[in-house]
């Protein structure tokens, strides 16, 4: 259960209309009365009679009278404090994504014309974007080029994860390769350990073949998911054409230029054998996706998240503090001022 933001508000709003009254009230009370009249030969020996007379502080009195009046006034519309409680109900989704970060994840080829989107940069965005529409569920990673490893364990920190993922570049896995069944069955075994009612939910996303794996193929990875009951999706990403992979360097992920600000070619890439990943999804119960530039990477997990949502159900409760009290005191307050001032001060001429 988690408090919503608490805010001023008024049980009857409509009594503030009385303070229209205030104004017409502090004319007709403020307004200077003379001195009576009498008849006398010579008007000028009575030239200071017909000063308009007050009482002594009088500003000040009226004044405190109007503030106690709009006090009261407050106090009708019943201000309080709405306190609410907001208590979610939900299964969640326990959610491993398996990250390929082999150096063909370099390739530029996940923009547009003269855009120079690479697959890593394409992949690190979107998944930042798909960790923020998970707020109900916990979440790990696993990278891997030629040898997996933890980025994080399953976590409902989104922003953890998030920034782990920031910080991964291409180059920052010493070993070479794509190892997609060993970095599998590390997903598998850091899932197997959980509740079997839980939803769990591996997804793979990579660019090429598998060529480095020792413990388990891919294959057989994606079924011993499925006897445990974790659903596997797989996502093939680039396009089915060969592509330019720039020279880059290892220790920052930073791509080579020349001196016209072109990437430096290092070698031409050919399109991966994605049956392998389309046979994964079948025998792990999931779906196989392809995604040949950023949009259709964009879509695909949204597509995911739509496919793994579980109902999530909202109860509020509302509690009130009333201050009320605190006006009338005011206003009491106020009134006893202006006693005083009427005591101390009394009228005179």
């Amino acid at each position: 259960m988690s408090p919503a933001a608490a805010g001023l508000e008024l049980a009857h709003p409509e009594a503030l209309l009385l303070l229209a009254l205030l104004p017409l009230w502090a004319w007709l009370r403020g307004r200077a009365g003379r001195a009576g009249a009498l008849l006398f030969p010579d008007a000028s020996l009575l030239r200071d009679i017909g000063r308009p007379v007050r009482e002594a502080a009088g500003r000040l009195r009226l004044f405190a009278r109007l503030l106690a009046a709009a006090c009261c006034v407050v106090a009708l519309a019943g201000p309080r404090t709405a306190n609410r409680e907001v208590e979610r109900e939900s299964e969640g989704v326990d959610i491993l994504l398996v990250i390929d970060l082999s150096w063909s994840m370099l390739a530029m080829d996940m923009g547009g014309k003269d855009d120079e989107t690479t697959r890593w940069s394409a992949t690190r965005q979107v998944i930042q974007d798909f960790l923020r529409s998970r707020p109900d569920d916990r979440v790990g990673a696993v990278v891997f080029s030629g040898k997996p490893y933890l980025l994080s364990p399953l976590t409902i920190n989104k922003e953890w994860v998030e920034k782990g993922v920031g910080r991964m570049h291409i180059g920052i896995i010493k070993e070479t390769g794509t190892a997609i069944g060993d970095a599998m069955a590390m997903a598998v075994d850091r899932m197997k350990a959980l509740p079997r009612s839980a939803s769990k939910v591996i997804v793979l996303l990579t660019d090429g073949d598998d060529n480095q794996s020792r413990a388990v193929l891919p294959i057989p990875s994606a079924e011993l998911a499925a006897a445990l009951g974790i659903r596997v999706h797989t996502i093939g990403l680039g396009k089915d054409e060969p592509t330019m992979l720039p020279q880059f360097n290892p220790a920052t992920g930073e791509i080579i230029r020349d001196p016209l600000g072109r990437p430096v070619p290092m070698q031409t890439i050919n399109p991966a054998n994605y049956d392998i990943l389309r046979t994964m999804a079948k025998v792990g119960g999931g779906q196989f996706f392809r995604a040949l530039d950023r949009e259709q990477l964009r879509r695909v997990y949204a597509e995911i998240d739509r496919l793994e949502r579980t109902e999530v159900r909202i109860r509020e409760s509302v509690t009130y503090d009333d201050h009320r009290a605190l006006w009338i005191a005011a206003a009491l307050l106020l009134l006893l001022g202006e006693l005083a001032l009427r005591a101390a001060r009394p009228r005179s001429p």
